[in-house]
């Protein structure tokens, strides 16, 4: 019987027979003499083949390899046929004949010089013609390589659509030669750092003209449109911050470009204003061949607006008879000029509010109340609500998860959108162009940490956007275990949440109490002798107690063989009576992050989990029995949150010393069990450790750990906790 092959996304139509072909560097491709298209899907095939271990083809008159082109297939639609004589593709267009190319790589297993190719017949075309990832390189500046690797992997998974977000308040990543300030100046800034603490170097980028067109080429050849997105009216300050005639004149505090949040900054409404912003558009335009062109027209808070006695005449003189009606009429006038250029306008959602133009597309981020009314209204959209297609969320439970936004999106939280809702009404459904998982790069500040975030929930986003049957969430984890490995091979490592066992650790007598628990629900397998498990290792059914010491591996297990993402504990006394953030619990969700550290300059840098609105922590179920004293690891981070009368919310109690000191209770509206100055860790950059005597307690208690201030910058965020038994 044929052995199942693992596609993904899955096909719509599959169907086996038995044998196949032996795929070799003699093989060769067969491609019609004059077919521009199918030759680029053949030169596609032998770039993935050679760089995942696969054989190298050619192009030859005779291949054993053929790509036609038919009458009759859905846009993007292929069909592949494969037997003992060989592989045939089909399509009707250049989008068709690459993504049958991408199947049939997916054939040929990753690392294999003369993979076999089993018999199949494949009818497939995609459920939703918009399947993509917002990059995020305003916050953080990804190189051109990496944006190219990105492509990559996204062409792996089919998917076509790269929403690129070139601008936003703390940086501006495109060039613009008429205005050089723009990334001379906007391009780069410092990081803001701590009180005290050491400067970091200057960071930044911006992309030359001649590095976004070779990009676009790059793209296009591998299927994907790259949609770019020129912030406005708000997201504004790295454009003011370059030519301040284009705000309100209010003045910019140095290095507020380094902050995080939602800024009031906003573009006035000068007709100069407006030029600038043409010209900037047309540069764009001329760059990038997309349709559309995304204005965001999120988040512009409009408090200078209505400060401005400028403004304020504006909106008289138009008849308009609020702040949000202004930025209807200023998104309006910028969907007038693209149109005029042939271009459609797409924005976030917020482009509803008072009214937009009838071919304007919408981008629903608030949930999926902004798709509703878009679609009720006769607007096309696209489906990008947080927090669920938000990937700077973390997917995993452990410190292995980079920094990021603290709301916990696996995996499986992602495979299970859906992006056919019932609240949008069966003859609106037409209005959905798809769906986007959107990269934010706030705290994503290196590659790998993109590379993470992205893949591989953006599978699922690719599978979501494809496949139209029933979903398993079991058989993608299966079929999504060698994508992984070939992403790797195309240079972006996924995230191994999905794979990963969590280990929680407890005393038990003289023994450790370990719990394993993940998130794909394969078998785990582990061992205490060092080595890595494998079938035969004793597989975790349940709470097991390990004798101490001890050295804990335990992996997830698939056809016998252990996937990334594999753990290796020590089991000691102090181990299992430690929580690093990740295990700690935060008392409240309010602005969960997990932040790197301010120091040092050079990587790596600690982790820390903290609610920016709540810096509060829960070592639950502590096991108090002879513990005498307790460490508090910490670390320093800046308050650097554009967050508006919120700051004033957020409270501490009063310090008795001048740096302050953590406190310790049993529960947090319990006892003060323990108090560690912070003095000592005051100017120390880095991690610090703070230790204490702490009363004694008997069993399990919920400890509660907090920190006095008389401010809040800095902001304090804990590492680790340490509870320490009697000698």
């Amino acid at each position: 019987m044929a052995q199942p092959v693992a596609l993904l996304p899955a096909p719509q139509s599959l169907s086996q027979a038995e044998g196949g072909f032996t795929l070799t560097a003699t093989s060769g491709i067969f491609v019609p003499p004059g077919d521009s298209g199918a030759r680029n899907a053949a030169d596609r095939l032998i770039d993935l083949l050679s760089r995942t271990g696969g054989p190298k083809l050619s192009v030859t008159s005779g291949g054993t390899v053929r790509f036609e082109r038919i009458t009759g297939l859905p846009a993007e639609g292929y069909r592949l046929r494969t037997s003992a004589n060989g592989a045939t593709i089909s399509a009707s267009n250049d989008a068709g004949l690459l993504y049958g190319a991408v199947t049939l790589w997916q054939l040929a297993s990753a690392g294999e010089a003369s993979p076999f190719i089993p018999a199949v017949t494949i009818d497939d075309a995609p459920r939703f013609k918009w399947r993509g990832l917002m990059l995020d390189s305003a916050r953080h500046f990804q190189s051109p390589a990496f944006v190219k690797r990105l492509i990559d992997a996204m062409a792996a998974n089919k998917l076509n659509t790269l929403h690129w977000h070139l601008v936003d308040d703390q940086g501006w990543r495109i060039e613009i030669p008429k205005y050089p300030r723009l990334t001379s100046v906007s391009a780069w800034r410092r990081p803001a750092t701590a009180p005290g603490a050491p400067a970091l170097p200057v960071i930044g980028g911006f992309y030359t003209r001649a590095q976004i067109r070779d990009v676009v080429a790059y793209a296009a050849a591998r299927g994907i449109t790259i949609v770019p997105e020129i912030e406005m009216p708000g997201h504004a300050l790295s454009a003011i911050r370059a030519y301040p005639r284009l705000g309100m004149g209010v003045p910019i505090p140095p290095g507020t470009e380094s902050d995080w949040g939602v800024f009031p900054w906003l573009y006035n409404t000068d007709d100069a204003t407006f030029t600038f912003l043409q010209d900037v558009l047309d540069e764009v335009m001329a760059l990038f061949p997309s349709r559309y062109i995304h204005v965001g027209g999120d988040e512009a808070v409009k408090q200078q607006w209505a400060a401005s006695p400028a403004i304020q005449a504006k909106m008289k003189a138009l008849g308009v008879t609020s702040e949000d009606k202004l930025q209807s009429w200023f998104i309006q006038r910028i969907g007038r000029y693209l149109a005029a250029h042939d271009r459609r306008l797409i924005g976030w959602d917020e482009i509803l509010d008072g009214g937009i133009m009838p071919d304007a597309t919408v981008m629903s981020w608030r949930g999926l109340d902004g798709a509703v009314a878009a679609a009720k209204a006769g607007h096309d959209a696209v489906l990008s609500p947080a927090p669920t297609l938000y990937l700077d969320n973390r997917q995993g439970v452990s410190a292995a998860e980079g920094t990021g936004r603290g709301n916990l999106i696996t995996l499986a939280t992602v495979y299970g959108f859906d992006p056919a809702p019932a609240s949008i009404p069966a003859e609106q459904q037409r209005h959905i162009l798809g769906l986007q998982g959107n990269i934010w790069a706030e705290h994503l500040r290196n590659e790998s940490l993109v590379a993470a975030a992205a893949f591989p929930r953006g599978a699922a986003i690719a599978e979501l956007g494809w496949s139209s049957g029933k979903r398993d969430f079991g058989d993608f984890v299966r079929r999504l275990a060698p994508q992984m490995q070939r992403l790797s091979k195309l240079g972006i490592e996924p995230s191994a949440a999905v794979f990963r066992p969590v280990a929680r650790l407890a005393p038990d007598g003289d023994g450790a109490k370990v719990i394993l628990s993940g998130q794909s629900d394969l078998p785990v397998r582990y061992t205490i002798d060092g080595t890595l498990p494998g079938p035969a290792s004793p597989l975790y059914s349940g709470p097991v107690t390990l004798k101490m010491p001890a050295r804990l591996r335990a992996a997830t297990m698939l056809d016998g063989a252990a996937l990334p993402g594999a753990i290796d504990l020590p089991l000691t006394p102090g181990s299992i009576r430690r929580r690093d953030d990740t295990q700690l619990k935060l008392c409240s969700q309010g602005i969960a992050l997990r932040l790197a550290d301010d120091a040092p300059a050079r990587e790596p840098r600690a982790a820390l989990m903290i609610d920016v609105a709540n810096p509060c922590w829960i070592y639950d179920a502590a096991p108090m029995d002879g513990v005498r004293s307790i460490a508090v690891s910490v670390g320093q981070v800046p308050f650097n949150f554009q967050i508006g009368a919120d700051k004033d919310k957020i409270r501490f109690r009063p310090p008795a010393t001048p740096a302050g000191e953590i406190e310790i209770r049993d529960g947090c509206d319990g006892a003060r069990i323990a108090t560690l100055p912070l003095a000592p860790a005051a100017l120390r950059p880095g991690i610090t450790r703070l230790t204490a005597p702490i009363a004694p307690l008997k069993g399990d208690h919920d400890l509660c750990v907090t920190y006095t201030a008389k401010g809040v910058n800095p902001l304090w965020a804990v590492s680790a906790v340490q509870l320490v038994t009697a000698p």
